[in-house]
C-alpha cells in the first residue's frame, strides 16, 4: 500500500537522510555557493535562482533540504542589486549546472549525472530559471512563486518541454507582481500550478532583507517549510523518477494546504478607474 499525501509531506517536511556539505561556486569562477550529500556519485543537481534584493544565504535551509534529500544544490550569488540582469541571472544558473556536471565536488568522490538537472528559482529568480530552461533542456522546472522578468518568461514558455512546477502565495494569485497564472497557461510541456493557502509571493526568503524594514517580504516558516516539501516530492518524482513521489506532480491529488490552479480559469480583477475627485477636496489631499 503506497503512502499517503499527508504521510508523504510530513516526511519530506523533515531533513533527508544525507548529512550536508557546503562548498563555493567560486573557486570555479562563479559567485555562488553549492550544497551537497556528503558522498554520491550520478546524482542529481538543481541550479537555484534568488529573488530580487536577496541573495543565496536567503536560501540556506532550503538548498541544506534539497542536499539532505541527496541533491547537488547551487545557488548563483549574483545579480542582487536594484537593476538586477534577469538574463545574466539565467546565463550564471547554467554555468551553476556546467560546474556540477563538469568538476568533481567534495574530494572527489561527489558526482553528477547530466540527465538529472533541473532548474529553480524563486521570485525574479524563477523568472530566470525559466530564461534559461528555454536554453537547456533539463528534466524538470520550479517557479516559485514567479515574477515578472525581461525577457518575460511567458513568453519563452511555450518552446519548453520540461514539466514545471508552478506555486502561488494565494494572496497574490492575481496581483501584478506575480506571473504564475500567465506562466502556467503557456507552458509548453506539463505545467502543475498550485496556489498555497495564506502564503504571500514573498514568504520564502529567510532571515533580513532589505525590504523587511518596510514591511515586506516578511519571513513566513510555515510557507517555507510548506514549498521545499513540495518542492523535494515533485522533483524526485520528475528528476528521480520516484513513482511513489507522483502525487506532488499529480493535479487531482490533495495536498494539505494548497489548492490546484486551472490556469484557463482564473479571471483576470478588472483594473480600478482612478476616482475623480472635486478641486476642493484634491487640493487637500495634496496638502496632507
Amino acid at each position: 500500500m503506497s503512502p499517503s499525501v499527508k504521510t508523504l509531506l510530513s516526511t519530506l517536511t523533515a531533513r533527508g537522510p544525507h548529512q550536508v556539505l557546503r562548498g563555493n561556486l567560486g573557486i570555479a569562477g562563479q559567485p555562488g555557493v553549492v550544497y551537497t550529500p556528503e558522498k554520491g556519485l550520478n546524482l542529481p543537481a538543481v541550479a537555484f535562482g534568488h529573488g530580487w534584493l536577496a541573495g543565496a544565504a536567503n536560501y540556506r535551509r532550503l538548498l541544506e533540504h534539497l542536499a539532505s534529500w541527496g541533491y547537488v544544490a547551487a545557488a548563483p550569488d549574483t545579480e542582487r542589486g536594484p537593476i538586477p540582469s534577469h538574463l545574466n541571472l539565467a546565463t550564471d544558473l547554467l554555468t551553476a549546472l556546467d560546474i556540477c556536471t563538469g568538476v568533481r565536488l567534495g574530494v572527489g568522490d561527489i558526482s553528477v549525472h547530466p540527465d538529472k538537472l533541473a532548474l529553480a528559482g524563486h521570485g525574479m529568480g524563477a523568472g530566470a530559471a525559466v530564461i534559461a530552461a528555454s536554453q537547456r533542456e533539463v528534466a524538470a522546472v520550479a517557479a516559485l512563486y514567479p515574477a515578472p522578468t525581461a525577457p518575460s518568461g511567458e513568453s519563452l514558455a511555450p518552446a519548453i518541454e520540461a514539466p514545471a512546477l508552478i506555486l502561488a502565495g494565494a494572496t497574490d494569485l492575481t496581483s501584478v507582481t506575480s506571473n504564475a497564472v500567465p506562466l502556467a497557461a503557456a507552458w509548453g510541456g506539463d505545467a502543475l500550478l498550485r496556489s498555497v493557502d495564506k502564503a504571500t509571493n514573498n514568504g520564502l526568503v529567510e532571515g533580513r532583507r532589505a525590504l523587511a524594514a518596510l514591511g515586506a517580504g516578511k519571513h513566513e516558516p510555515k510557507t517555507e517549510r510548506l514549498t521545499r516539501a513540495i518542492l523535494t516530492g515533485y522533483l524526485n518524482y520528475t528528476v528521480l523518477g520516484d513513482k511513489k513521489y507522483k502525487p506532488f506532480a499529480d493535479p487531482e491529488a490533495l495536498i494539505p494546504h494548497t489548492q490546484f490552479v486551472d490556469p484557463d480559469a482564473v479571471e483576470e480583477e478588472p483594473e480600478e478607474k482612478p476616482q475623480k475627485l472635486p478641486l476642493l477636496q484634491l487640493v487637500q489631499a495634496l496638502r496632507k
